[in-house]
């Protein structure tokens, strides 16, 4: 009887314990259906390319399968030079490579002198000297319509000629590519003997709004949205800006520039009088500094479509930031008339984005233009960036029918951007 008790006992012993088991498994598997239910059902980089087949299929019809397959694959890209730096070791490496630098080249096929592979000019320019690569090229008959932006067909002769005169390269301004079809990648840049790294690693084609900004010696030069920091270093690349304000809203964004100029740029180059760092709300800078700067780089937050359906780190089509990209519009549009208050007359704009939407780039131009002349009395004229395309179309791939401005397709053999940027002059 008594070992008869005693298996009773452990009977209901295991019978506890596998009624705890069973409470826990429960437990668990209530959690993991929560758990389950709160993750999102399709990741942010499958939305942003549903939402750039919405897009772009019917803008870029036959040629959206290409750009598609190219956003998916490995991005190339340039090496900025650092000029600041002892380049001689630099320049062997890259030239041994194969790379080449394409500002130079495209200023050797337009037959006008451009410093040598070597960084020494056929002329021997001072250092911020500038070059003319425009009246040697011909335009294509075949350019797009005068747009309603560009104003009286009588003075176009005029401002073609304006445009080609602004159409300036400095020869300081050194990006290696390798060539189309070339999939080499560039190998970590090493610090010099001076401690400065010997090239920035950057899309080669972000350098192009630098290159249609036309930065000549002694301009006033505002980069509206600074950061992270490579537009900002190829205007110092330039040595033409005689003082240069960056500006970006996101203290983060700004920790990121200030480590960039650190390894790159001089102590020297960095003083208050040539350089000012701030982080304030751009779309009221042209309240506070109206009618200040030369050149004006407004290189606005987008969809960053590239980044948008290959991470899900930031990811702006993620769920939580729904609002924030169907606001972006409007952002871009305030940044784009606040940009245009603070050029002087006679100074220049450039616009950019790199996003394939036609609502971030034409769209936007042609409504902050309108905002700006209606609103703010201020005269604007598009400049015709035909001769860019011309220029660099061997490195780039070009889509020839924006309505205003220029963009840069993805494709697999030459796979740099979406890169979109637009030149707007001030009249008055």
């Amino acid at each position: 009887m008594a070992a008869l008790g005693g298996s009773r006992c452990r009977l209901k012993t295991l019978a506890e314990r596998l009624g705890e088991w069973q409470r826990l498994l429960l437990r668990r598997s209530i959690y993991k259906r929560k758990w389950a239910s709160t993750r999102p059902r399709v990741p942010s980089t499958q939305l942003a390319l549903q939402s750039l087949d919405m897009s772009c299929d019917p803008h870029l019809g036959r040629l959206w399968p290409s750009v598609r397959l190219s956003l998916l694959c490995e991005q190339k890209y340039g090496a900025l030079l650092n000029g600041f730096g002892e380049t001689e070791r630099a320049l062997e490496q890259l030239q041994a490579q194969q790379a080449q630098d394409f500002v130079y080249e495209a200023g050797r096929r337009g037959q006008v002198p451009k410093p040598g592979p070597g960084g020494k000019s056929n002329s021997g320019p001072e250092p911020g000297a500038i070059h003319d690569l425009a009246p040697n090229l011909q335009t294509p008959e075949s350019g797009p319509e005068p747009s309603v932006l560009s104003g009286d067909p009588a003075q176009e002769s005029a401002s073609n000629l304006e445009m080609k005169q602004s159409l300036l390269i400095s020869p300081n301004l050194k990006c290696f590519t390798f060539p189309r079809g070339d999939t080499t990648r560039f190998k970590p840049a090493r610090p010099d003997g001076l401690r400065l790294l010997e090239y920035y690693l950057m899309d080669a084609a972000s350098l192009l709004p630098v290159l249609a900004l036309g930065v000549r010696p002694g301009h006033t030069v505002l980069d509206l949205c600074a950061a992270p920091g490579g537009k900002t270093l190829a205007l110092l690349q330039t040595e033409c800006c005689r003082h240069l304000a960056a500006n970006d809203i996101s203290s983060s964004r700004l920790n990121r520039l200030r480590k960039i100029l650190h390894s790159y740029v001089p102590k020297n180059v960095c003083t208050e009088d040539r350089l000012r760092i701030t982080s304030f709300d751009g779309r009221h800078w042209g309240e506070i500094e109206r009618n200040i700067f030369d050149r004006v780089l407004v290189d606005v937050p987008c969809t960053t479509d590239r980044h948008s359906v290959l991470e899900e780190d930031n990811n702006i089509f993620s769920r939580l930031r729904l609002r924030e990209r169907q606001m972006l519009p409007l952002l871009q549009t305030q940044l784009l008339v606040s940009g245009i208050l603070a050029t002087k007359p006679g100074g220049s704009i450039v616009y950019s984005t790199c996003s394939l939407s036609q609502l971030q780039n034409e769209y936007v131009v042609e409504r902050a233009v309108d905002v700006a002349e209606t609103e703010h009395d201020v005269e604007l004229r598009l400049e015709d960036l035909t001769d860019i395309r011309t220029l660099y179309g061997d490195t780039f791939n070009f889509y020839g029918n924006c309505r205003v401005g220029e963009l840069v397709l993805p494709h697999l053999t030459a796979n740099y951007g979406p890169m979109y940027f637009c030149k707007l002059h001030r009249i008055h």
